[in-house]
């Protein structure tokens, strides 16, 4: 089915790795309750009727040089309910309405056929960005219900739910980004390239000159100093020395990223949830240490409910005449750049942002992914030959971790499906290692191995990097396992937002129940009896979810029209 203007008239839009600006270079769209009315199984053109806005949307995408194409289930025609002719007959008067289009994905199957391309699934999406010549990661797929976010999830690609009076209230939750209709959701895709871009709200500091010594301020944890390494490579491609200041928790993390110059270890009090009582000589020798590297300038990276101000108290104190940071509270003369970042962005792009606004953007080669320094260890003698997934069932936050029996049905589960299983943890987690890993088949007693506390973080990327998939919690090892490209099947807990915290960058597929009483919460301890929010996983699930991501998806079965 040809489209009645033809596309290709257009400039072709570059990968934006080759672009170095903005985000996406390609909005997918769902077709019915999206683009237009959903009329089922529709088999006459005069009832296409767009939704208000949407041509106009659509335009304001094409002419920011984004390619535009429709991901569509279409069952009627498995059913007999339409015909190839009716499809080709509504999908033309959509184009003659919303047109062009650079591409349309059509599953013609029914639910119970077992194709690989029905939304929920991710094979139109992939078979999409194939055929457009993109990555994944560089789409974003709008809809009306979960499957439509679940399939560019599932992708490695970015969800947007416009919701309708027919989705579920179980699907808005479940959905890390939710917008009210298709503008305000062209106005997310087109202002995500704020992330990559100097932000203009600060002239004088959108370009900051280059070799300065810039210190960057990080002390939490091992998967939040992960998280801010995208923003670290930026600072890093500009300036001419980076220090990053982490505490003990983000050590490890820290010693496996890109573009740091120098560690400086200070258990900061008012982060670390276990720092003693701030000692005055501490103080001084860490400012004595900041004195003597000479850093031109500081960027302090914080969660939205940390303050950087008395961070910036003390850069003040050792000398630094340039300080960025976010802040909601009044700075006074602490903050040469107070910052405010769009809400409920991920955490990389949070971090991204601000050095944004500082002056530092990623050079066109990165992509602004996760990432590990190269040269990982060989793990081969950790874990024998063939494939496996990585089950690890700790987590820093209790609240966030997954009941241990629930744990040990799902590697129950996955060795009677054939799955080898290998099963991390911290040394101080060998306990729980070793209880998840005795649930292994016992017709196959050699499907699991129990690494707890045989690993450092080093190793652990190794062994997640080689991993058809990994299951774990929102904890470090999630954010390790996207800096290395491993597919993550999320146990997330709602206590914390899946769209500033979920596995980012990465093909993943989220689990839990996210309605449960501790949405948003932000507990340490889980205040519901019971654990809810993951004990109610079933083990099948975990098992369709590791299948969808860890086998070969057939691009191909769809119906695919490229302009």
């Amino acid at each position: 089915m040809s489209n009645p203007e033809d596309p290709r008239s257009r400039p072709v839009v570059a990968s934006t790795a080759q672009r170095g600006i903005g985000r996406f270079s390609c909005v997918l769209v769902d077709r019915d309750g999206t683009l237009i009315r959903d009329v089922p199984y529709n088999s006459d053109p005069a009832r296409v009727v767009p939704l208000p806005g949407v041509r106009r949307a659509l335009d304001r995408l094409r002419d920011a040089g984004l390619r535009v194409g429709v991901i569509s289930n279409q069952s009627g025609l498995a059913r007999g309910l339409i015909t190839p002719g009716d499809l080709a007959a509504v999908n033309a008067q959509v184009t003659r309405l919303l047109g062009p289009f650079d591409i349309w994905q059509i599953c013609p199957h029914s639910p119970t056929d077992g194709c690989s391309c029905r939304k929920p699934h991710p094979g139109m999406v992939l078979g999409a960005a194939q055929e457009l010549g993109v990555e994944p990661a560089e789409c974003v797929m709008v809809g009306d219900i979960g499957a439509d976010v679940a399939a560019a999830q599932a992708a490695g690609a970015t969800g947007v739910l416009v919701p309708t009076a027919e989705t579920l209230p179980r699907e808005i939750a479940q959905s890390p980004i939710v917008l009210p209709d298709f503008g305000a959701a062209a106005d997310w895709v087109l202002g995500a390239d704020r992330h990559w871009l100097p932000a203009q709200t600060a002239p004088e500091l959108t370009k900051a000159p280059k070799g300065r010594r810039v210190l960057i301020v990080r002390p939490d944890s091992d998967g939040d100093v992960l998280l801010s390494g995208p923003a670290i490579r930026a600072v890093a491609a500009r300036a001419g020395y980076v220090g990053l200041w982490c505490g003990p928790r983000g050590r490890r993390a820290a010693e496996l990223l890109p573009g740091v110059d120098e560690i400086i270890e200070w258990r900061t009090p008012w982060i670390d949830p276990e720092a003693p009582p701030i000692d005055p000589g501490a103080v001084e020798t860490l400012l004595d240490k900041i004195r003597a590297t000479g850093f031109d300038e500081a960027i302090i990276m914080t969660s939205f409910h940390q303050s950087a101000l008395p961070t910036a108290l003390l850069l003040r104190m050792g000398g630094i005449s340039r300080i960025s940071a976010i802040s909601e509270d009044y700075p006074g003369s602490l903050l040469d750049l107070r910052h405010r970042p769009l809400p409920d962005v991920p955490e990389p792009e949070r971090a991204l942002d601000l050095v944004a606004a500082a002056g530092y953007s990623l050079p066109r080669h990165d992509d602004g992914r996760l990432q590990v320094r190269k040269g990982l260890p060989d793990i081969a003698g950790l874990i024998g030959k063939g494939g496996y997934v990585v089950v690890h069932p700790g987590a820093s936050v209790p609240a966030r971790s997954c009941p241990p029996a629930v744990c040990a049905s799902f590697v129950s589960a996955l060795t009677q499906a054939g799955r080898r299983v290998v099963v991390t943890g911290a040394p101080h987690e060998t306990a729980l290692t070793q209880y998840v890993s005795a649930s292994a088949d016992p017709l196959s007693p050699d499907s699991v191995i129990d690494l707890g506390g045989r690993t450092d973080l080093l190793e652990l990327a190794g062994v997640l990097a080689a991993a058809d998939c990994v299951l774990v919690a929102n904890t470090g090892p999630a954010h390790l396992a996207a800096a290395v490209a491993a597919p993550v099947v999320s146990l997330f807990a709602p206590t914390v937002p899946f769209s500033q915290w979920g596995p980012y960058g990465v093909p993943h597929r989220r689990l839990g129940d996210p309605e449960a009483p501790c949405r948003n919460s932000r507990a340490t301890l889980c205040p519901i009896e019971g654990h809810p929010c993951l004990s109610a996983i079933d083990p099948a699930d975990v098992v369709a979810a590791v299948k969808e991501l860890t086998e070969g998806v057939d691009t191909s079965t769809g119906v695919a029209e490229v302009a």
